[in-house]
């Protein structure tokens, strides 16, 4: 059953004014060092950046809570399978919540080109829950 619907868009661009402005601080802030790394070892690299950031904040879409009551950008975190499949990793008080809702798997895809990235997330529940 689906229990949130997100999705996002930026512009690649604005990604990489950010990192310019702020450096390693904001990455820090944003991403995940497993996420950094793999972000920069793409030949477009602020493509990759703003389609994780484009995928967290489509995350916070389905749970309905934006960036707030203790939610962190590092509590969502995006890696690649094998194939290149995106998944989506929960931790903290965003796993959290996520448990609360009845969320089971937060399933994630992720386009982007040189000017924007983009993100569509389904939060669903792979069983019912009792009561």
């Amino acid at each position: 059953m689906i229990i949130g619907l997100g999705t996002d868009i930026i512009e690649v661009p604005r990604i990489g004014e950010m990192i310019e402005r702020h450096g390693e601080l904001f990455l820090q802030r944003v991403f995940t060092e497993e996420e950094i790394r793999y972000c920069q070892q793409r030949k477009a690299a602020l493509q990759h950046y703003a389609g994780r950031w484009a995928a967290k904040e489509a995350v916070m879409k389905t749970l309905g809570t934006g960036f707030t009551k203790g939610v962190g950008w590092t509590d969502i975190e995006v890696v690649s399978q094998r194939s290149g499949q995106p998944v989506i990793r929960l931790a903290g008080t965003t796993a959290e919540i996520a448990s609360n809702l009845g969320i089971d798997q937060i399933l994630i895809t992720i386009s982007h080109c040189r000017a924007y990235a983009t993100a569509t997330a389904i939060a669903v529940q792979l069983r019912p829950r009792a009561g």
